[in-house]
């Protein structure tokens, strides 16, 4: 692990420069409330909506900041990351944005809705094995062909300082919140909202949640030190990935606590909230409403945040359809 020293922490002036940056190139998503679910859990709930996200998700504000970022000298040769879907259809999107090439590796088991997304955008894919070690065997491969920026998905301080314009916004539209509550995987939303919270709301209680089934960040946080897995398996494709140095530093001094949902325990919550609140979410998002659900003494009686991350599913594989 890299030395604390030798990482780039972005700053709250980074999110603010971010921001203008990238403003004309995303949507302010809305917020929206659900009487049904605050009886369901006793909280007043305020869902920060990145489903209606240019690219489907909260991951095209980290990219477009890191490929808008990029010298008219660096910009030419393109970027390139690997992803399991969200932040390779976003980064994609954003350097179609501005004419660069976007190289992308892909797990072949991601969702096919996500590869014909970034393929819509322009980007072009390489696939791997579903795995860390693949992915990045490949990858590098891939980076050193083409002589691209690597754009990481998440242990990126350009892609952070993104991501946390998403929480900037939150604190925008909702008055009053005592907690936010968002998805982990790789860390970067999570990361985003520790660095705006603790610049402009250092009140708010910052909640991750996380698939008992890949539940390294959790145990992560419990030991004090990164653990990572390798090839967890989880409805939630989008939390597959370890926490990395960058993301950890905010995760281990701001988040409050992680909290784990079952598999059948976020199905339930993204069945309901399809039902009830008439959005698409994809796994992913739905976790955070899952342990909201399965731990809502924790949550009762105040105003929270949480923040639904994505709405890329394939519709012909919804997870509570057998065979």
């Amino acid at each position: 692990m890299k030395d604390l020293t030798d990482l780039v922490i972005p700053t709250y002036a980074d999110v603010e420069a971010a921001h203008a940056r990238i403003t004309p190139y995303i949507h302010r998503t809305p917020v929206l409330t659900s009487s049904y679910f605050n009886s369901l859990t006793g909280a007043e709930l305020f869902f920060k909506c990145e489903n209606f996200q240019k690219a489907g998700a909260f991951k095209v504000r980290g990219a477009s900041n890191a490929v808008f970022g990029l010298s008219d000298e660096m910009a030419p040769k393109g970027v390139a990351t690997h992803s399991s879907g969200n932040h390779a259809l976003s980064l994609s999107y954003a350097a179609g944005r501005r004419g660069i090439p976007c190289h992308v590796v892909m797990p072949r088991t991601a969702p096919q809705a996500k590869k014909d997304a970034v393929r819509g955008y322009g980007g072009i894919i390489t696939e791997c094995e579903p795995s860390t070690t693949s992915r990045e065997q490949v990858f590098a491969q891939v980076e050193a062909e083409t002589g691209a920026e690597f754009v990481h998905p998440y242990n990126d301080p350009r892609v952070i300082a993104g991501q946390a314009t998403c929480s900037k916004e939150f604190m925008e539209q909702v008055e009053g919140l005592d907690a936010v509550i968002a998805p982990i995987g790789g860390g970067g939303m999570v990361s985003g909202t520790c660095l705006t919270l603790s610049n402009i709301a250092p009140h708010v209680e910052i909640y991750a949640a996380e698939p008992e089934q890949a539940d390294d960040a959790y145990r992560s946080f419990k030991a004090g030190h990164i653990i990572a897995d390798d090839a967890p398996v989880t409805v939630a494709d989008g939390l597959k990935v370890p926490l990395k140095e960058l993301t950890w530093h905010f995760v281990s001094n701001h988040v409050t606590d992680i909290l784990t949902a079952s598999e059948e325990e976020i199905i339930d919550a993204m069945k309901l909230t399809w039902q009830r609140m008439k959005i698409v979410i994809e796994p992913s998002c739905a976790v955070p409403l899952a342990t909201i659900l399965k731990n809502r003494e924790i949550f009762a009686g105040k105003r929270v945040g949480v923040i639904i991350t994505g709405g890329n599913v394939d519709l012909d594989k919804l997870p509570w359809i057998k065979g």
